[in-house]
C-alpha cells in the first residue's frame, strides 16, 4: 500500500509554519530588544536566591545508580509492546507457545536482575 506524497503535505505545511514562527521571533527580539548588559543582568540566576558555594559539586552516586537501574528496566517496555502486539501473529503461525517462551525467559531474567539489585540494597534510599 503506497502513500501518495501528497497526503504528507498538510505536515509539512505545519512544521514551515513553526519553525517560520519560531524563527520570525527570534530575528525580532533579537533586532528589537534591549541590549544594555548591567551587572545584575549578568549575574549568575539561580531560582531567584543568591547563589552559594561551587557549581562544580560532586553528585551522589546513587543518582547515576537510579537512572541507570531506569533505564535498564524501561527499555523491557519496548521489547514487551511489540510482543505483545504481534502475539495473536506468533499464535496463529504456530509459534505462539516459543514465543510467550521467549518473553517468559527475558522477563524471568530481567525480574532476577531486579531482586539482584535489592538484594544488593541499590533500591534502598537511605543507604
Amino acid at each position: 500500500m503506497e502513500v501518495p506524497f501528497h497526503s504528507y503535505l498538510p505536515l509539512l505545511f505545519v512544521l514551515l509554519l513553526g519553525l517560520g514562527f519560531a524563527g520570525a521571533f527570534l530575528v525580532l527580539s533579537s533586532a528589537f530588544g534591549p541590549k544594555k548588559p548591567t551587572a545584575s543582568k549578568l549575574d549568575v540566576y539561580e531560582c531567584g536566591v543568591p547563589p552559594t558555594g561551587d557549581a562544580r559539586n560532586r553528585f551522589s552516586v546513587k543518582f547515576f545508580l537510579v537512572a541507570m537501574i531506569f533505564l535498564l528496566f524501561d527499555v523491557e517496555v519496548v521489547f514487551l509492546f511489540p510482543w505483545g502486539v504481534l502475539l495473536k501473529e506468533f499464535k496463529a503461525a504456530g509459534t505462539g507457545l516459543f514465543a510467550f517462551g521467549a518473553m517468559g525467559l527475558f522477563l524471568l531474567i530481567l525480574g532476577l536482575g531486579l531482586l539482584y539489585e535489592w538484594k544488593r540494597g541499590a533500591l534502598d534510599w537511605e543507604k
